[in-house]
């Protein structure tokens, strides 16, 4: 049982595993083993979330969960599918708890005395570069 935070543990049974031939090199190991593990896990009816904690995964990982809402997860750098799988519990526990930490309140800044006039003198600058490229007409 994945332990997320000391609140949230998700059961091993919301967490569905499947196995497929790894990529790369290996000899004839790769061509006849199935060691790449993918998990995948039901983020939409997973009755261990709430429904705050849904959205907020749901918006903050939403390059990693499919349309049908389940989040996947491959894992095939090891030679053994045990391995793999530990490592992918491991990434989605990684995952989970980045997703639901709160973002540090951002402090609102006012720009610098320097950086404001180094903008302006980059502007006139520029402005006098473009200037110089202008056709003079002289009648």
């Amino acid at each position: 049982m994945p332990v997320i935070t000391p609140e949230l543990h998700i059961p091993d049974r919301e967490l569905l595993f499947t196995v497929s031939r790894s990529r790369g090199p290996g000899g004839q190991h790769v061509n006849k083993a199935s060691t790449r593990v993918t998990l995948h896990f039901d983020l939409v009816r997973s009755p261990s979330l709430t429904s705050e904690q849904k959205k907020l995964l749901g918006n903050r990982l939403a390059q990693r969960i499919g349309q049908d809402g389940v989040l996947q997860l491959s894992c095939g750098r090891h030679r053994s599918q045990q391995a793999n799988r530990r490592e992918a519990v491991a990434r989605f526990v990684a995952l989970l708890r980045a997703g639901l930490q709160e973002a540090p309140p951002r402090r609102p800044t006012r720009p610098t005395r320097s950086s404001r006039e180094r903008r302006l003198r980059k502007k006139k600058h520029r402005s006098r570069l473009k200037r110089q490229r202008q056709r003079k007409d002289w009648l």
